[in-house]
Formats: structure tokens, C-alpha cells, sequence
């Protein structure tokens, strides 16, 4: 179906709940012409090559949202979907073209092909359905696709959307949600101030410094053959955690951080538990950061603007006392540990200089830094985080929870992502099925931050 057909349907069955704003309101959107050709990016480009180079390897990402109330029909749901994709032309293009690459509309889209339903056997069924909406393929020649959950309750269900990681990146995903779900609030991300060329030599400077930190970096565990965890099956599964979000902010605004390096420094106390549970011995870890390196006036919607930054956690702080107590400052070691290296990252050099690398930088060298970023000699963990809503609705039918699906890298021991969502910070945890006591690993976050909290506490 023609993307210009996309933007002009009737009002869908489902309309957005009156509590939402007025960019998501039941009215249709006005006609549009049809979509510009948008180029490809070089991160694009480099991960539609990993696929041809791996095409048996899972290179998407994605999220499920909970929602709270009785489940649409499959037909509403994509009579909805379809009503809000003239929003998102991405959505209804495709990549054409060789080394010049872009985004065009899909003569053959059709919304019916990427809109699904899993219906769970009664309550006991929830697992099953929802992991196999997080492992079902796409249809042939799909960049994403969209499962409507349910059976398990009369008023639950979940939606999953899922994406190949060359449409979009983390932030233009959260896009996504607000246009299909949200109340049309802004992202929050931090961008540099519009610059232009001005400071040229220094910026460049910056930005080959910043290259040659990073590639030292990689090259430094070249040959590095980390031991297996674990036989992977090739099945995904989701665990979730979630803490009041207020929580995070207000541990890492008393040690002048944010509720992002709270969160890794949870994660490094986490694991050093869960390595001793489960026997599996980490003499280091490394997490892969993506970063968003859009400009202030470069859109969201379109492919990636990102960039993959390594952050070694702290994993190996001693949590006892020689006498056998527990060490109340481990937890905060570990969070001034991750704070060192993200201070610099929320400055305005840094932050400029990642963001003209991502811009300039050609496409051999990008493809050969994103495969040294996420290959499991360098990394060995996807963490990432994002602020989506306030709050959530379809139809009448509201969002209760979220769970952020980020990217889970072959070799890699999980991919945890952080959700911001109303009063909540949500974790979730993307791991193979077989990785042992996985699923202990969101309530060993949670009792992390609890360590966070009372050792920040004043006494």
C-alpha cells in the first residue's frame, strides 16, 4: 500500500483515551504529501551489514508496553496502527539503492503483514506467549513488527513492538511509542547547542582524541577469548524489575550524578551477587553505552544517530569487611566508579565531539568500531536507558508498565535496559533462556539501589 494511502484512513475503532494531549487526539491527521527520500545512515548502513554478514544473528530491539483493561480485537488494533503511521513514514519505507542508499516508501507495505497476535492458554500461558512474540520472526521483508498479547487475563494484555536495529535507534523508538501510545512528551535528551562549523580545528581535535581513546581501548583485550557462561539455545527471555524513579534521581543527584549512573552502579552490585550464585566467575565487565548523537535539529524518526560507547562496571568491589561484615561503601564506590567516566560524557566537549564523529565519520570505520564495540571481547553487556512517557494509552485501555528491549549481542551475557515511565523506573533484562538464575537478576538490581539508598543516607 502506498505510504501517500497511509495517511489518510478513517478514524480507526480504537481512538487515544481524552486524558491524552491534543497531538494525540481521536481528530485524523491532515493529508500529507508523500514521504521525502530520506538518505541512509552510516549506522544504518553498518547494521543492514551485519545482517548479510550474520543473518542467523536477532539484530533488533524493541519494547512492550502493559496495558490495564480489556484487549482490542487483531483487526482494531491494526486499523489503529494503521491510522498512526502517517506520522511515522519511516514505518511504511524501505531501503533502496546501493552505496548511495535511502529511505523510500514502500509500494508494497501493508499493515497486515506487520501487526500479529499471540493469544496466551489461560493465566499459566503468559510466559509462553510473551517470549514467543519476543522470538517470532518478522515477515519477509519487514524491518519491524508489532504483537497484540493477551488471553491470559480479561483486563491485561501487552503490546510488543519490535524493530530491526538499521530503522531506528533507541531514541527514535521512543518516538515511536509517544506517536502510538504516549502523551506526546519530549525525550529529554541532552544535545549540544546549535554550533554550526564554529571552532572547527578544536572540535576535530576533540573528536580524533576521543576516536583514539575508544580505539585503544578496543584493541587492548584484542585476542581476548572471554570463557562461555553458558550454551546459548537461541530463545530470548524478558525479566522485569521496576523502583519509584524519584528514587534513582535522588541518589544520583546527592553524589552530583544522574539516575542513569545509578542504575549501572545497581547493575555492577547485581552481578557481582549473581556471579557468586550462579558460579560464573566475571574477572571483568563491560558494558556497551549506546549514545544518542542526534543534532538539535535533526529528527528523531529517521534510521540511527548513534554511538556505542564501553564502560567497565565495578563488579569486583569488595562487598565484605575483613571481619566478615557488609562494606557500606561498596555500593557507593561503585557509583563514583561509573560517575568518572559519565561526568565527562555530560560535558559539552565530549558530547560535541561524539556527535561529529557520528556525523562525519565514513562507513568502513563505522562498521569496523560498531562490531569492536558489541563483539563479546570488548563488552559483554548492552545497557541502556530511556525516558519514554508520563503516561500511556490505548483506547480506553491505560499503560501500567513498560520494559525496554534492547539489543542482545550473540556472546554477550544479557542486554538490560531502563525504561523512565510516570513514576517509575522500569528495568528489564534480555537474556538467552539458558543463562543460569537470569531471572534473579531484576530483584538483585532492586536490592542494589536499596544498598544505593541506605548508603547515601546521611547517618
Amino acid at each position: 500500500m502506498p505510504d501517500s494511502e497511509q495517511c489518510t484512513p478513517s478514524a480507526p475503532p480504537l481512538t487515544p483515551a481524552t486524558s491524552s494531549t491534543s497531538s494525540t487526539s481521536s481528530a485524523p491527521p491532515e493529508p500529507s504529501v508523500p514521504a521525502p527520500r530520506h538518505p541512509t545512515h552510516s549506522v544504518d548502513r553498518a547494521f543492514l551489514n551485519l545482517e548479510r554478514r550474520r543473518p542467523h544473528v536477532r539484530w533488533d530491539a524493541g519494547g512492550v508496553a502493559y496495558l490495564g483493561g480489556p484487549p482490542p480485537s487483531l483487526a482494531d488494533l491494526r486499523a489503529y496502527v494503521g491510522f498512526r503511521l502517517g506520522e511515522l513514514p519511516l514505518l511504511t519505507s524501505r531501503v533502496m539503492g546501493g552505496r548511495r542508499s535511502r529511505w523510500q516508501p514502500d509500494g508494497d507495505f501493508a499493515v497486515d503483514r506487520q501487526v500479529h497476535e499471540v493469544v496466551a492458554d489461560g493465566p499459566a500461558g503468559w510466559d509462553s506467549a510473551l517470549h514467543t512474540a519476543l522470538n517470532a520472526p518478522f515477515a519477509p521483508g519487514a524491518y519491524w513488527g508489532v504483537w497484540l498479547i493477551h488471553g491470559h487475563e480479561p483486563d491485561a494484555y501487552a503490546v510488543c513492538y519490535r524493530f530491526h536495529h538499521a530503522c531506528q535507534d533507541g531514541a527514535a523508538a521512543a518516538v515511536t511509542f509517544r506517536t502510538m501510545l504516549g502523551g506526546g512528551e519530549p525525550s529529554a535528551r541532552p544535545v549540544p547547542g546549535r554550533s554550526g562549523l564554529s571552532g572547527a580545528p578544536r572540535r576535530v581535535g576533540a573528536a580524533v582524541g576521543l576516536a583514539a581513546r575508544f580505539l585503544a581501548g578496543s584493541l587492548a583485550v584484542r585476542g581476548h577469548r572471554p570463557d562461555a557462561a553458558f550454551t546459548p539455545s537461541g530463545e530470548r527471555r524478558l525479566w522485569r524489575g521496576r523502583v519509584p524513579s524519584d528514587t534513582l534521581r535522588r541518589i544520583g543527584a546527592g553524589r552530583g550524578g544522574s539516575a542513569h549512573d545509578v542504575h549501572l552502579a545497581a547493575l555492577a552490585g547485581a552481578l557481582s551477587v549473581w556471579s557468586a550464585r550462579a558460579g560464573v566467575t566475571l574477572p571483568r565487565v563491560t558494558a556497551v553505552l549506546p549514545v544518542d548523537a542526534r543534532r538539535a535539529d535533526e529528527e528523531q524518526t529517521w534510521g540511527n544517530r548513534c554511538f556505542a560507547l564501553p564502560i567497565e562496571l565495578s563488579v569486583r568491589t569488595a562487598r565484605e569487611l575483613p571481619d566478615g561484615s557488609r562494606n557500606p561503601q561498596a555500593p557507593l564506590r561503585r557509583l563514583d566508579h561509573v560517575m568518572a567516566t559519565t561526568r565527562k560524557l555530560r560535558g559539552e566537549t565530549w558530547r560535541q565531539a561524539i556527535q561529529d564523529l557520528v556525523r562525519f565519520m565514513p562507513d568502513r570505520p563505522t562498521e569496523w568500531y560498531l562490531r569492536r564495540m558489541l563483539s563479546p571481547r570488548v563488552t559483554n553487556v548492552m545497557a541502556t536507558s530511556m525516558p519514554l512517557a508520563d503516561r500511556g494509552s490505548l483506547g480506553e485501555t491505560q499503560v501500567t508498565g513498560t520494559a525496554l528491549l534492547p539489543l542482545l549481542v550473540p556472546g554477550h551475557l544479557f542486554a538490560v535496559g531502563l525504561s523512565f515511565f510516570g513514576d517509575w523506573a522500569e528495568v528489564s533484562f534480555v537474556a538467552d533462556r539458558a543463562l543460569p538464575l537470569g531471572e534473579e537478576l531484576p530483584e538483585l538490581w532492586e536490592q542494589a539501589v536499596g544498598e544505593l539508598a541506605e548508603s547515601s543516607t546521611p547517618v
